[in-house]
């Protein structure tokens, strides 16, 4: 074969060698370009992270931490040594843990439910998900803002986890239902034609081949609501999350203690990924073996 190759290729004219030469180095180049593109893409998104670190070990003397003064370690070492900072991450880290536990639970089953049942209202449902998902923070903000003061409820922690867990809930609801429409509904009715219960093929069947699904749900619900600004702006009353802290210290100056806190939100969010990742790794190894055997 490649004799043939070879013997059509010298019975080629010059000219058709540099078409065929040029078509190569076309097809290499556009091969590289992707790649190429990727890349910086990727270090266009992770910059500001890398800021973020590398001015986490600035010895800045000053209140604003904008110009390289030399390395330290210190700001590390006391990365709560501010108390007000202090209070607000754990309040961010509060209200957004009660929120993901919440959104995802609720998330879930309405995932559920729109994916199993045909019901009245199931387009409204579908319709209002995605709309909760474009429409502007500022006017779900004031909208729950309206709510809330309509019906006479302080603002404060309380409604800062209402607010994270109403604007969760789509998010959570979709991620799930993508990952339903991936499962085979034989598993739920092969273990209930086995005697199961409703509640034990739900917690034997059905939550381990959506638990991928439901786990990025949770990260994801986390994240937000670890990130939200806007409209727990509107909600919180004089309750300060770590956002509204870091936005309120822009006036004076941020610490470099922010960004130690910010690095190690981002390590611990990355640390969940890699676990998230090597779960599924492992559970998909199981699941292969026990297919084997």
């Amino acid at each position: 074969m490649s004799g043939g190759t070879a013997a059509i290729t010298r019975g080629e004219s010059p000219a058709a060698r540099r078409g065929s030469t040029s078509r190569l180095a076309v097809r290499r180049l556009g091969g590289l370009v992707l790649p190429t593109y990727t890349h910086l893409v990727m270090l266009w998104l992770f910059a500001p992270i890398i800021v973020m670190t590398v001015f986490g070990f600035n010895d800045t003397h000053g209140k604003f931490n904008f110009t390289w003064s030399g390395f330290t370690l210190r700001w590390f070492e006391h990365p709560f040594a501010i108390p007000t900072l202090t209070q607000a991450l754990y309040t961010s880290l509060g209200t957004a843990a009660i929120a993901t536990v919440i959104s995802t639970s609720l998330g879930t089953m309405i995932a559920l439910a729109s994916h199993r049942y045909d019901f009245r209202g199931k387009t409204v449902l579908n319709a209002v998900l995605v709309m909760n998902i474009a429409a502007s923070e500022v006017v779900i903000g004031s909208a729950l803002l309206t709510l809330f003061v309509t019906y006479n409820v302080p603002l404060g922690f309380l409604t800062i986890i209402c607010a994270q867990v109403m604007f969760t809930i789509p998010f959570v609801a979709i991620t799930v239902r993508a990952r339903l429409a991936g499962s085979d509904p034989a598993l739920e009715e092969a273990s209930q034609d086995l005697g199961a219960s409703p509640i034990a093929t739900f917690f034997l069947v059905t939550l381990p081949v959506i638990l991928p699904g439901v786990i990025a749900a949770a990260l994801l619900a986390l994240a937000i609501s670890l990130d939200d600004y806007v409209i727990t702006s509107f909600v919180s009353g004089n309750t300060q999350t770590f956002p509204l802290w870091v936005f309120g210290a822009t006036r004076e100056g941020i610490p470099p203690q922010v960004n130690v806190i910010g690095t190690l939100i981002f390590l611990l969010g990355a640390l969940l990924a890699i676990g998230g990742a090597a779960f599924r790794t492992w559970r998909n190894r199981v699941q292969a073996r026990e297919s084997v055997v």
